[in-house]
């Protein structure tokens, strides 16, 4: 059987890497495309033997963009997470580490011409819904890939990228806090169900017994953590209103701690059947809303900003993420915007190729 080629840009977006396709060069039925996403990863296999992905979740995620048919937005971007070994395919969340590179490989597609030294691509997210607008670096019309900007959990320096995020409450239940209230009990233990860019239960680490300054592999070893964990995830995605969450990767789960390298809060983030080597950039939105909000289970835990725009600074497994958050403060807390500031490289280019058998192409 032959096999089918598909054009693609290999892109790695903040922290997180992944093909980044044209949506037209795809299969159009969801079935078919999730079969498609997952040859080419290699899902099924631990490292991902047969395919482009890296072994670990943070590189088996694909990007789909497309020309906006919304009034706002330049590029519509689709996202998919593949699981390394379980041949799953979840098109629910979005992820904003793959979207830092959404405006660089638009720009490589053709999708988006650039407008001088800087240009402005403006991105709706197929997945929530959230408008975020990126600002790249195009000198005399060319990406640029190489500056001074370091972001922790990549190695060396590039370009910033600037991100802004808008209309990222309730992306995915449509509720700033999908339960109706600041805290809620699973199996005794206390947790804020949040959603702001991705929905997350959120809960203190000292609570499972942690510091919150734990090493990923610290974590990942932690075996009854994870069930913990799982089984109140599990309980909160049915009350945040998201159904049966067994095979979905959302709600994420984040645990939170007081700050001990200067940072605002201490965090640590779930996958959520692992722990994350650094943070997920929508995560880090909602980790920093939760820190914000008064009545959370982040009460106690830092000395909350009280005047916006705040610059929240995350401590998390690799070092630390800032979240710019313009919001107002009345009766309760009202996000505006989120800025973030991330880097990206395109690492690849030409065709990736899946079985015949898997889809012969259109």
């Amino acid at each position: 059987m032959t096999q089918t080629g598909i054009p693609y840009v290999f892109m790695r977006g903040g922290t997180s890497r992944g093909p980044y396709f044209n949506r037209a060069d795809l299969p159009e039925d969801l079935d078919t495309l999730a079969e498609v996403l997952l040859a080419v990863v290699g899902s099924g296999h631990k490292i991902n033997i047969d395919g482009i992905g890296g072994g670990v979740a943070v590189t088996t995620k694909v990007a789909m963009l497309s020309p906006s048919d919304d009034d706002w937005a330049d590029v519509d971007y689709f996202f998919a997470q593949v699981s390394v070994e379980d041949r799953l395919v979840d098109f629910k969340p979005t992820c904003g580490n793959i979207l830092s590179g959404v405006g660089p490989a638009a720009i490589e597609m053709g999708l988006v011409t650039p407008t001088g030294e800087e240009t402005e691509v403006k991105i709706r997210s197929v997945n929530t819904g959230a408008q975020v607008l990126a600002r790249v670096q195009t000198p005399n019309g060319k990406m640029r890939y190489d500056g001074d900007a370091a972001i922790a959990g990549v190695p060396g320096t590039a370009a910033p990228i600037a991100l802004n995020f808008m209309g990222v409450v309730g992306s995915s239940t449509g509720a700033f806090l999908p339960t109706g209230n600041l805290r809620d009990t699973f199996d005794g233990i206390e947790v804020t169900c949040m959603d702001v860019a991705m929905p997350m239960v959120i809960a203190r680490a000292s609570d499972f017994g942690l510091t919150g300054y734990e090493s990923v592999e610290t974590l990942n070893a932690n075996t009854d953590l994870f069930a913990r964990m799982e089984a109140i995830r599990l309980q909160a995605g049915a009350a945040m209103g998201m159904g049966d969450v067994t095979k979905s990767v959302t709600p994420k789960f984040g645990l939170l701690a007081p700050p001990k390298d200067g940072g605002t809060i201490c965090t640590r983030y779930f996958m959520p059947w692992t722990t994350h080597p650094s943070m997920a950039v929508t995560g880090s939105q909602c980790l920093a809303s939760c820190a914000l909000t008064p009545g959370t289970v982040a009460d106690g835990l830092l000395d909350r900003p009280d005047t916006s725009p705040a610059n929240v600074v995350l401590e998390h497994a690799s070092g630390t993420i800032e979240v710019l958050v313009d919001f107002e403060m009345n009766n309760s807390f009202s996000l505006n915007s989120a800025g973030l500031l991330r880097t990206a490289r395109k690492l690849a280019d030409g065709m990736v190729y899946v079985p015949g058998s898997v889809w012969k192409g259109h």
